[in-house]
């Protein structure tokens, strides 16, 4: 049998999916919406990319990431749960092997990672404001009445870019309302827009980071020509995106991660045929009243995270 290795990366936005081979080559990969429901993301995703094996595949090794990766981690037993930071890195430099400095915009949060001699050497990453985000774009391409698969193409388009104030989305949002209303052209707004994600993520999240070539751009947002365009002409470095892999980079280095850790345990596929749910709930064993999040299977509790300490109450 041929040993391929299925990673996840479930975000509040999408869940990306992959399946690689035994030489890291993709096998077949999907990308959905999560629309606030990780465990039927996670359930739709591994169904579809299961679909995809024939008589002489079957799967080695499971890896999740993402902000869900623990709770998808618990419904399939996986192998390897890594961080995002580690599996963009490992998902970047498979592709790259020389990256020195990764850029990444998703739907909710950025981040950058900084690579040396194939190391992360630092990082940072924005998960308190969706200013400059993926969702942020969205949100203003429904306002302007404009397709978001358009938005590049259109900015490329402008000769003379709004300046939009991104720092905030609410003030953005009123900057934006307001061009449009002194008779910016949609064209001129939107690059304005890009160009204000780019401005956001450098003067904030890359603050007093070196970015140093080759430079890899990855997440939703990278599909974006026009903030690739905002990138270069920022930094003044090119902006390599692959246009295949940069949207599921964080699923392809997870799974490199669960090939590599070499556990051999053959994935069950029965475990998707069960029920999953999660429950919040609030610790009261300690002062820190921490907020717990508990995993049922089949209604049978499997998992629990959120705790501060090891007084987690039962």
């Amino acid at each position: 049998m041929k040993k391929v290795y299925l990673g996840l990366d479930i975000g509040s936005i999408s869940t990306k999916g992959v399946l690689i081979d035994e030489d890291n080559k993709i096998v077949a990969s999907q990308y959905i919406w999560t629309e606030g429901n990780p465990v039927k993301a996670v359930r739709a995703v591994s169904e579809f990319l299961i679909a995809k094996l024939d008589k002489t595949q079957k799967i080695a090794g499971v890896g999740t990431t993402g902000s869900a990766r623990k709770l998808a981690g618990a419904m399939l037993d996986t192998s390897v749960i890594k961080n995002e930071i580690t599996a963009h890195a490992v998902g970047a430099m498979s592709v790259y092997p020389e990256v020195r400095t990764i850029l990444e915009i998703g739907g909710q949060d950025s981040k950058i990672i900084l690579i040396e001699n194939g190391v992360v050497s630092d990082y940072a990453m924005n998960t308190l404001c969706a200013a400059g985000t993926g969702s942020f774009l969205s949100s203003q391409a429904v306002r302007l009445g404009v397709g978001v698969e358009k938005f590049g193409e259109m900015a490329l388009k402008s000769k003379n870019p709004a300046k939009i104030a991104a720092r905030c989305t609410v003030f953005a949002e009123s900057d934006l309302v307001h061009k449009a209303q002194i008779g910016y052209k949609k064209e001129d707004i939107v690059a304005g827009l890009c160009n204000a994600v780019v401005s956001n993520y450098l003067n904030n999240l890359a603050k007093g980071k070196k970015i140093l070539a080759p430079v890899v751009f990855q997440g939703g947002v990278s599909r974006n020509a026009g903030v690739v365009a905002a990138f270069e002409a920022a930094t003044g470095q090119k902006i390599h995106v692959d246009h295949d892999v940069a949207h599921i980079m964080g699923a392809l280095g997870v799974a490199i991660i669960a090939k590599n850790a070499k556990v051999e345990k053959e994935f069950d596929v029965g475990v998707l045929e069960q029920s999953f749910e999660t429950k919040g709930q609030e610790c009261t064993a300690c002062a820190n009243n921490c907020e717990l999040v508990n995993i049922f299977r089949d209604n049978k509790k499997i998992d629990t995270w959120g705790a501060r300490c090891d007084k987690k109450a039962q």
